[in-house]
């Protein structure tokens, strides 16, 4: 069953419910980064132009089901208003209730409300439907625009859409299902992965799903610390997975037998802890005991460059090493400048490898920038998403 496009609905003077991912960083009671507001404005703009009455929802943090004011979406309205351009963007106190109705009700064609945290209520994240009535009551029309959230059978992407009788995918779920379904289904050749992050064991299905759909895995960040020392290699006082080293072994085994060609570093910068201002490059078989190795070493970033050069189609997911501390985060850069350099229809997903592309400002030398890191790779492992699901 396809699912619609908002330009499919008729909204015009409705009340349209649109779920989008406003979870944002706030400091000192401000919006500190509004790129997931930025990425939901094409189809909010879109609605009003329209003439809707929008009522957006978001969840914010993880209050565990309880008010906590340090949670509230209000900065995150100021910013929404300023965005949009509008006199403002009312926030009621709650998501349901009373007051909530009420602001609603008053609506008028072109006006805003984003409701107050959605996790507030435990009923968000057990997928109740006692909650999810309550937010039905308060539209027309279900837009979801939140792929970032579409991997949690949440009340609002879950049990809501399949309450409403008209539901749509956002211009940004549209953008999000076709890429990665371009990536997933039929990718131009010769397609090539690069995983970082902290742990084989976060990727584990990930990895295993894309061996069957990958000319090449390039592995980087503390998780190819477990791949070298499952080849042998000393990484002195670097952290490795002990337990999973048979995993990564067998891992290796499996993409040998396909034929899938796994490259991991053949240099890496230590040093002796992870708040180390500066660190030394080393060779891979020459790591001391007393230092460990946080980012991927320059000639790595070159080979693994000059690959991934002849690539046609390339999915990139976490950094490739540490990445928050500047002295290591020169790996992730590298890679971010030699995939944007390459020819290849690429996609990239995951916090810090999507910071790392907007840092470079190399965003637009990309194919698509995911805004959904869980939602990307539980899509690419072929699981169906929830969210994506109640809007069939």
């Amino acid at each position: 069953m396809s699912i619609r496009s908002i330009d499919d609905l008729e909204v015009e003077g409705r009340r349209v419910f649109v779920r989008v991912d406003f979870n944002v960083p706030l400091a000192n009671g401000e919006v500190a980064d509004d790129a997931r507001i930025r990425a939901a404005l094409p189809t909010l703009t879109r609605l009003l132009e329209r003439g809707a009455k929008l009522v957006v929802a978001s969840h914010l943090g993880r209050p565990k089901g309880k008010p906590k004011p340090e949670y509230s979406l209000e900065p995150v309205a100021a910013r929404l208003a300023e965005l949009l351009g509008v006199d403002e963007v009312v926030l009621p106190d709650d998501c349901i209730g009373d007051g909530a109705r009420k602001v609603v009700s008053d609506l008028r064609e072109g006006g805003v409300v984003l409701l107050e945290n959605l996790r507030f209520h435990e009923g968000e994240e057990k997928n109740d439907p006692a909650f999810a009535k309550e937010l039905a009551a308060l539209a027309d029309v279900y837009v979801n625009d939140a792929f970032g959230a579409a991997h949690r059978a949440h009340a609002s992407v879950c049990a809501l859409p399949q309450l409403m009788e008209e539901r749509a995918a956002g211009l940004l779920m549209q953008a999000e299902l076709a890429a990665l379904g371009r990536i997933q289904d039929d990718p131009p050749r010769p397609y090539y992965a690069v995983l970082g992050g902290a742990k084989v064991s976060d990727k584990i299905a990930v990895i295993e799903a894309l061996m069957k759909r990958v000319d090449g895995l390039f592995i980087g960040g503390a998780m190819a610390n477990t791949f070298l020392a499952a080849r042998g290699f000393e990484l002195g006082k670097s952290l490795v997975e002990t337990d999973k080293l048979p995993l990564a072994r067998t891992l290796l085994q499996k993409a040998d037998a396909a034929g899938i060609a796994v490259h991991l570093p053949v240099d890496l910068r230590v040093a002796d802890s992870t708040s180390a201002t500066s660190g030394e490059v080393v060779t891979v078989d020459d790591v001391s005991t007393d230092v460990m190795a946080l980012d991927i070493g320059p000639a790595t970033v070159q080979r693994y460059g000059s690959i991934l050069a002849k690539a046609a189609c390339i999915f990139w997911n976490g950094p490739m090493g540490l990445f928050e501390n500047e002295a290591f985060a020169e790996g992730t850069f590298g890679i971010a400048r030699q995939i944007a350099a390459s020819p290849a229809f690429s996609v990239v997903g995951g916090g810090d490898s999507v910071a790392a592309v907007n840092r470079t400002g190399l965003a637009s030398s990309f194919g698509h920038v995911s805004t959904g890191g869980g939602a990307s790779l539980e899509f690419l492992e072929g699981r169906k998403l929830p969210g994506v699901e109640a809007l069939r």
